[in-house]
């Protein structure tokens, strides 16, 4: 008998329909502008790593993917119907939890969260519940762990539990931000993995907010790029480079690549700096973001 994985990739085999559009959309935060007429096409089975400096509007535009936060303008559509809030398709990893060493939560508690946490009360037990569970602590590796307190597990660990919440209602797009946060570089570097084998057996979307290129460059296949209310979008290497970064930036931007890795020279405004291509050429504002 073939496993729910290999029936899915059966099923979705050449399925590389659009499931994620915005079509001339312009956002604005006040009396700021923070996109202006960004068009976007994800399809099924893409890893999309969306960067950009701080402000460039990257957790927002993921706000706008999930229908909380209203364009000023244009269209958005997930898998072509207009973009509504609590979309059952869409999983969603938001930005670092805390969560406190005493918090009274096992993993599996976690990870059901994303089935019925919008419910009030508390959920029923069902044999459909705790098999959907499961499956979302397999898929990510995490079953030898699943009645710990969440508290006690470590970063990389949680980061694992938080995407199977994510997975747990069986989307066919992921948003991701800042996931890599804070962890070292071996969690990192596993957690990329998992993802880039998620994407491929499911033919999951992917759209992921980084502040490095770098760990992405092995599993991505396209880059959206936020910069100045601007935005381009492409493979990784039409994308990063000289001329396009210094379109978006209105100044130039050298890149370089050096040993497998992709580093920028900035220009005058960067005061000359040299850096990993970390999407945070001048890092002194934070992330603005919408409410």
């Amino acid at each position: 008998m073939k496993t729910p994985s290999e029936l899915f990739q059966e099923q979705h085999r050449i399925d590389k329909r659009i499931v994620l559009k915005a079509t001339n959309l312009s956002v604005s935060m006040g009396s700021d502008q923070l996109l202006e007429h960004l068009t976007v096409e994800i399809q099924a089975g893409d890893f999309v790593g969306l960067l950009g400096p701080n402000g460039a509007g990257k957790t927002t535009l993921l706000k706008v993917f999930l229908g909380l936060f209203p364009p000023a303008d244009g269209d958005v559509e997930v898998l072509g119907q207009p973009v509504h809030r609590g979309h059952r398709k869409i999983g969603y990893v938001p930005q670092k939890i805390h969560l406190e060493q005493d918090t009274p939560l096992t993993a599996r508690d976690l990870v059901g969260l994303g089935l019925d946490g919008h419910l009030y009360g508390f959920a029923l037990p069902t044999k459909r519940r705790r098999d959907r569970i499961t499956e979302a602590l397999a898929a990510v590796d995490a079953l030898s762990y699943q009645h710990a307190a969440v508290g006690q597990l470590s970063g990389g660990q949680q980061q694992r539990l938080l995407i199977a919440q994510a997975l747990v209602s069986r989307p066919e797009i992921m948003l991701l931000d800042e996931p890599l946060a804070n962890l070292d570089i071996k969690s990192a570097n596993e957690i990329v993995q998992l993802l880039g084998r998620l994407g491929k057996t499911r033919n999951l979307a992917i759209v992921l907010v980084a502040h490095d290129v770098n760990p992405l460059l092995g599993v991505m296949n396209k880059v959206l790029y936020l910069a100045r209310g601007r935005g381009a979008m492409g493979p990784v290497n039409d994308i990063i480079q000289s001329e396009v970064l210094s379109r978006l930036y209105g100044y130039d931007v050298e890149v370089l690549r050096v040993k497998g890795r992709i580093i920028v020279v900035g220009g005058q405004e960067t005061k000359g700096t040299v850096e990993d291509l970390t999407g945070c050429l001048h890092c002194d504002g934070q992330e603005q973001t919408a409410p």
